[in-house]
C-alpha cells in the first residue's frame, strides 16, 4: 500500500502530532508499506527537524517532502503546497491528514477528492468539546468556509480514545470514527538511563525529589493547577522538587508569577524542552509525572512516563482511563487539592509506586507500541478502501 500522511509541521517543538506522525509513518514502513509524508518546513526549523527525524527508529524507510513556506501568504492560500500535493496524490492510494484548521490539510482534501482518493482525518483532539470553545466563531466560519465539509468527505475519522469517539456522536461530524491510540517504539527506551542521569545532570536538584511536568507550556496544559498542587505538596514535604521541561507556548509568565507568589522559586526547576536521552532521564529520575491538562487526544509525554516505570497522576481531561484500570497512578478532577493529595499518595509509599510503575510499562508492552498500532491503522485503511 502506498500512503501519504499530511501535517503542518514535523517540528518537535510543535507537540504531540509531529511525534505521532513520524513515528506512526516509520512504524507502517517497518510493516512493507510505502511511507510518504508531505509537511511545511520553515528555515528556522530545518535543522531541528532533521536532527529529531534521525532518532526514530525506521526513518530511513520513509520519504519525507519539505515545502517550504517562507511567507504568511502561503499559510492562507497554500500555493506551494498545492502544487507539491497536486504531485504526490495521484499516485497513492490512501491519504492521512493530522489535524483541521490548516488550509494544507483542506487543499490535500480537495485535491484527493478531485483524484478520487479516499483520505483520512486525524483530529488530534481539535474537535474535543473544550477544543471547540477556544476561538469558537473562528472555527464556527472556518467550518461554513469548507472544514466541515473536509470532514464530512472522509472515508473515516481517525480518533485516538474511546471519549473522542463517544463525544463526537451527537455532534453529528461523522458515522464512521477508527479508534487508533498512539504508540512507543520500545527501542527508542534503550538504553534506559539510570535514575540518578537527571540528578547527576541538574545539580541543583541537590538529589532530592521531584515531580515532572513535560509538556508545551500551554494554558491548555493545567500549568496553573500544576502550581497550586505543588504549593500544597511543598507544605509536608520539604525536599520535594517540581521539574517543568518543554518549550514555551504563552503560559510559563503566569507560571512563573503562581510560583513566586508561593515562596518556591528555589524549588522549581524551569529546563526548557527536552528530547532524546535527557527527555528519558527526566522521566527516569521523577518521583511521579504529573499532566492537569484540560484537554488531550492520546498524550505521548504520558505513554513515555508509563513505559518508563514512573507513576503518573493526570486528569480526567487526558482521556486515558487505562492508567486507573491497571494502577498505574491516578486519574483526578481538575481540582488542585485532589492533584496534590494524589502526588502526596505516590511519594509516601514507595513500594506501592514501584508497583505503579512497572504496572504502566505492562500497559504499554501489551497494548501502546507502534507495531501494534501501525498494523491497526493498515487494517482501517483496508476497510476503508474495501468500502469505496
Amino acid at each position: 500500500m502506498k500512503i501519504l500522511h499530511v501535517i503542518t509541521t514535523l517540528d518537535p517543538a510543535a507537540g504531540g502530532p509531529p511525534a505521532v506522525v513520524t513515528r506512526l509513518a516509520a512504524a507502517q514502513a517497518a510493516l512493507g508499506h510505502e511511507i510518504h509524508v508531505a509537511s511545511y518546513e520553515g528555515p528556522s526549523a530545518a535543522e531541528r527537524i532533521a536532527a529529531y527525524w534521525k532518532t526514530i527508529p525506521h526513518h530511513e524507510l520513509v520519504c519525507s517532502h519539505r515545502i517550504t513556506s517562507n511567507s504568511r501568504l502561503e499559510r492562507f492560500t497554500a500555493s506551494a503546497a498545492k502544487r507539491e500535493l497536486s504531485r504526490l496524490i495521484p499516485s497513492v492510494n490512501i491519504i492521512h491528514l493530522h489535524g483541521i484548521w490548516d488550509p494544507i490539510l483542506k487543499s490535500a482534501a480537495g485535491i484527493a477528492d478531485s483524484a478520487r482518493i479516499p483520505y483520512v482525518v486525524a483530529p488530534h483532539g481539535m474537535l474535543d468539546p473544550w477544543s471547540m470553545r477556544q476561538r469558537r466563531l473562528k472555527k464556527q466560519i472556518a467550518l461554513l468556509l469548507g472544514y466541515r465539509h473536509m470532514l464530512d468527505r472522509a472515508a473515516f475519522l481517525h480518533v485516538l480514545n474511546a471519549d473522542e469517539r463517544d463525544l463526537l456522536e451527537p455532534r453529528d461530524l461523522h458515522d464512521r470514527r477508527h479508534l487508533i491510540p498512539n504508540g512507543i517504539f520500545l527501542e527508542e527506551l534503550e538504553p534506559m538511563p539510570s535514575r540518578d542521569a537527571f540528578h547527576n545532570a541538574h545539580p541543583a536538584l541537590n538529589t532530592k525529589p521531584y515531580v515532572l511536568f513535560l509538556s508545551r507550556l500551554h494554558y491548555k496544559k493545567g500549568l496553573d493547577y500544576l502550581a497550586d498542587a505543588f504549593a500544597i505538596c511543598a507544605t509536608s514535604h520539604a525536599d520535594l522538587q517540581l521539574v517543568v521541561a518543554g518549550p514555551d507556548d504563552g503560559a510559563q509568565a503566569d507560571f512563573q508569577a503562581r510560583i513566586a507568589r508561593a515562596g518556591l522559586n528555589s524549588r522549581v526547576h524551569i529546563v526548557g524542552p527536552l528530547y532524546g536521552p535527557q527527555k528519558l532521564a527526566a522521566f527516569r529520575g521523577a518521583s511521579c509525572f504529573c499532566l492537569p491538562s484540560r484537554q488531550e487526544g492520546f498524550s505521548m509525554a504520558i505513554a513515555e512516563a508509563l513505559a518508563c516505570e514512573i507513576p503518573v497522576v493526570i486528569s480526567m481531561d487526558c482521556h486515558f482511563p487505562e492508567v486507573a484500570e491497571v494502577n498505574a497512578g491516578f486519574v483526578v478532577k481538575l481540582d488542585a487539592q485532589e492533584i496534590a493529595r494524589a502526588i502526596q499518595s505516590i511519594l509516601k509509599d514507595p513500594a506501592r509506586s514501584k508497583e505503579m510503575g512497572q504496572a504502566g510499562r505492562q500497559l504499554i508492552e501489551s497494548r501502546f507500541t507502534w507495531p501494534r498500532v501501525a498494523q491497526r491503522s493498515i487494517e482501517a485503511y483496508e476497510q476503508a478502501l474495501g468500502s469505496d
